[in-house]
């Protein structure tokens, strides 16, 4: 028997069963695939180690492969993870730090991505697919407890201020003052009582005034209306007296010289019809044979010896 040959098959033999074991051990066949992305989160990671869980909506999908300050801003943390190939990280992927429950070991939750939503791309300039972040809930509530703190102290410094001892002096002597009112207020509650009663009564006969007062203003109303609707003839009036006016200035410049020549001529007729009526009763036969001539004089042609 070659011992040696028997020994060499058995060497291989048991390498080629680790060798088996670790491919079954690490996977195998079934051996997951993983995608990397980055995600930039601008807070404490702290508890968040390598290797720490990545789940979606709950679910293992991968784990965390890198942690690291980020150069450009030391304000920033930046992660890597390696995903299974085929989880459904979309542009609206969210990531957020949660812890395991009182241990404070970190993990990253991721959440969101809507059917509608484009699968997380490659962009120009960057190594990997970036996922979106959102302060967890840790920073949510130190942001909410340093508001509040900030608010109580800018209201202790108020209420120290108010509190000042000018102002305490202020506010007894104000107590005082009030109290010197309230004294007097009771020592004439009488006369206010009167006051009070007279004001009340001034109100009714007011409002029984206001009363009365409406038939009046309706009348004054009227009245406005009235005169607006006489105000509105006595413009046409004026306009009418106008043209009138215009046509008597007419009148005057065009028929006054006519008018005046013709009163002239009445007056000439006039005279000769008066001259003709003074010769008709001296000689009415003058009408038939018309006027005599006049006998020339002594010495004038045709006179007789």
């Amino acid at each position: 028997m070659n011992y040696a040959l028997v020994g060499s098959f058995v060497l291989l033999l048991g390498a080629a069963l680790i060798a088996g074991a670790l491919w079954l051990a690490s996977g195998g066949a079934f051996q997951k695939k993983y995608d990397l992305y980055l995600a930039v989160e601008e807070e404490s990671v702290a508890g968040l180690n390598l290797n720490a869980p990545v789940k979606f909506n709950g679910v293992d999908v991968g784990k965390v492969r890198e942690i690291h300050i980020d150069t450009a801003n030391p304000e920033r943390v930046i992660l890597l993870f390696a995903i299974e190939r085929g989880t459904p990280i979309k542009d609206d992927t969210v990531a957020v730090l949660k812890t395991q429950g009182l241990t404070g070991i970190a993990y990253v939750e991721l959440s969101g991505g809507t059917r509608e939503a484009a699968p997380l791309m490659l962009k120009p300039g960057s190594d990997y697919p970036v996922i979106q972040t959102k302060p967890s809930l840790s920073a949510r509530l130190e942001n909410v407890l340093t508001s509040v703190l900030g608010k109580l102290d800018s209201t202790s410094k108020n209420i120290n201020a108010i509190l000042s001892d000018e102002n305490q002096a202020s506010f007894k002597n104000a107590l005082a003052d009030i109290a010197t009112v309230t004294h007097t207020i009771a020592a004439r509650k009488d006369d206010l009582d009167a006051g009070i009663a007279s004001a009340a009564r001034t109100f009714e006969k007011t409002s029984r005034a206001s009363v009365k007062l409406e038939p009046a203003i309706d009348r004054v109303a009227r009245a406005a209306d009235a005169v607006e609707k006489m105000g509105k003839e006595v413009s046409t009036t004026s306009k009418t007296i106008n043209t009138v006016g215009n046509d008597v200035k007419r009148l005057t410049t065009e028929t006054m010289p006519e008018l005046e020549r013709l009163l002239g001529e009445l007056s000439t007729l006039s005279t000769s019809l008066r001259r003709l009526t003074e010769q008709t009763e001296r000689n009415p036969s003058s009408l038939l044979f018309g006027r005599r001539p006049v006998p020339a004089g002594p010495g004038e042609t045709g006179a007789k010896p």
